[in-house]
């Protein structure tokens, strides 16, 4: 049964007036949901890049002001790599098998004389041998005096990185590796042993990661004092699900990256049970300089210390405007070209000095800036706040006078990019180890994704710096001795006396095995 109008028509406008505002806010409401329906879609079913064609950036919209494309004779033709199989790494061993024609074949068909060798044509064949596990002996000699045996002596061993342990430097830094390198679960890795005829189970290989970890933590430390020394720092944070056992479910826990400047360049990792501003605030106590981090509210304890300054990142605001573009595409896409154009502003100023850069910003990206503040604050007033457009605009609009810092230093970047990388790791591994056991499995693997992380940064192979490192940590002693061992000062030190990456390695490994215990795994 239809419900009765009123007759009234000053009854009859109030209530259309009334249906017209409900129409709106429900346009309004499947408008937000069809957004986030089609950012979920994209995340998970679609391509995560946000690239876009070009040509689509620089159209005309009507009268709508939109920034032109460059040039195509302003673009640099990427040097193109050359077809073809790659010539093997020279630093691989090789293992030389002649093939010699057969005995009847090695004589003249004409005079019936014997061949004789005039050269030779090699090809190359890339071989694997399966990694093994061997058994270092340690043998004490004893000494003592054959005319009165007594001061009886013996051969002092070398502190090892888990006193009385079973595990070697080589097998920790190899389960470190493959856990927080690899993404190997223990599981997994119980697996390859057992392939290998070693029963190692998971409880074992957890205490292992655990005993390394507590020895590397100051290693860590350090890493942290020099970060907090940088002029800037780049940080961000994702989540760990940690099992808990007063709840059926896993809560929610959190690492944090801070990626340090090009002179202080290490990655630390912190972990933290929540995402409170405590994490952050504590973290960076004492830190001066810029900070550059999402606009998540809990960092702004930290700016008001005054000695901290704000950098927001513009890969942040381009992603609301690209997750825009099925609900406002002509908006969308003119916010997308401001973008797009201060981004090849930075593409050219990638290889220059930090004052030649920051002259170049001021020069070309400023008056981009401003023809893209003036346009956004006209275009807030015609579209609703609350609509996806309406809240990436917002979004830049709160966030411009950190958006645009970047032109004051040569020093700063354009974007958060270089933390939100370092955060792929956690993101990749999360999807193999599916949750952390404990709030302290998450601050180790705060600590071992801090070493590992930096060392990625530094292209070091984590299973030498780490194989060095533990053997050599046990007998450290003092800050001095330590910052030496941290991956910058690790790397600086080799490469000061070797010549290549391949040699540096190999001398690492050299130094903590002995001659006779790579023979016997070579023969293994």
């Amino acid at each position: 049964m239809e419900p009765e109008l009123p007759t009234d028509p000053q009854a009859l406008r109030q209530l259309v007036a009334e249906l017209l505002a409900a129409l709106k806010e429900k346009d309004l409401r499947i408008g937000q949901l069809s957004a986030q329906l089609d950012v979920l879609k994209r995340r998970i079913f679609g391509r995560s890049s946000e690239k876009m064609d070009p040509g689509q950036l620089a159209l005309d919209f009507a009268s709508e002001p939109s920034p032109a494309a460059p040039p195509a004779s302003e673009k640099e033709t990427p040097a193109r790599k050359g077809h073809g199989r790659q010539r093997l790494p020279a630093h691989l061993h090789r293992h030389r098998t002649e093939y010699h024609p057969a005995p009847e074949d090695r004589v003249c068909r004409g005079c019936s004389a014997e061949l004789t060798k005039i050269g030779e044509e090699t090809s190359e064949q890339l071989e694997y041998v399966p990694a093994s596990v061997f058994v270092h002996e340690h043998a004490r000699i004893l000494y003592a005096c054959p005319h009165c045996q007594e001061n009886v002596v013996i051969g002092t061993l070398p502190v090892q990185p888990i006193d009385k342990g079973l595990a070697g430097p080589g097998l920790l830094a190899h389960v470190l590796t493959s856990k927080y390198n690899d993404h190997l679960p223990l599981n997994r890795l119980e697996g390859i042993f057992q392939r290998q005829g070693v029963e190692l189970s998971r409880s074992t290989l957890c205490d292992w990661v655990g005993a390394s970890a507590r020895l590397l933590e100051p290693l860590v430390k350090e890493m942290k004092a020099e970060i907090l020394a940088s002029r800037k720092i780049h940080t961000d944070d994702t989540t760990v699900p940690v099992l808990d056992k007063s709840r059926e479910s896993t809560k929610t826990g959190r690492l944090w990256v801070y990626v340090g400047d090009p002179a202080h360049e290490h990655i630390v990792f912190d972990y933290t049970p929540d995402r409170s501003r405590d994490g952050p605030r504590d973290f960076l106590k004492g830190f001066k300089g810029y900070l550059q981090a999402d606009a998540y509210a809990g960092y702004d304890v930290v700016y008001a210390s005054q000695d901290v300054i704000e950098v927001a990142c513009w890969a942040h605001a381009r992603r609301k405007f690209f997750d825009a573009t099925k609900t406002d595409a002509v908006r969308s896409r003119i916010a997308l070209a401001y973008v797009r154009e201060l981004y090849e502003i930075e593409r050219r100023g990638r290889t220059l000095g930090e004052k030649e850069r920051r002259d170049l910003r001021v020069a070309e990206a400023k008056p981009v800036l401003d023809t893209f503040k003036s346009w956004l604050d006209a275009e807030a007033k015609k579209i609703l706040p609350k609509s996806p457009i309406g809240e990436a605009i917002s979004y830049a609009q709160a966030q411009w006078v950190a958006l645009t810092r970047y032109l004051d230093d040569g020093l700063l970047e354009i974007d958060n990019n270089r933390a939100e990388r370092a955060l792929r790791r956690v993101a990749i591994g999360r999807k193999n180890w599916m949750f952390a056991g404990s709030d302290e499995g998450g601050r180790r693997a705060a600590i071992v994704y801090s070493l590992i992380a930096s060392c990625a940064a530094l292209q070091i192979d984590p299973y030498v710096y780490l194989r060095d490192v533990l053997s050599r940590l046990p007998s450290t002693k003092g800050a001095d001795a330590l910052r030496l061992l941290t991956p910058k000062a690790w790397k600086a030190s080799l490469s000061a006396t070797l010549a290549t990456p391949a040699t540096a390695a190999a001398a690492a490994v050299a130094a903590t095995v002995t001659a006779a215990a790579v023979a016997e795994a070579t023969a293994a």
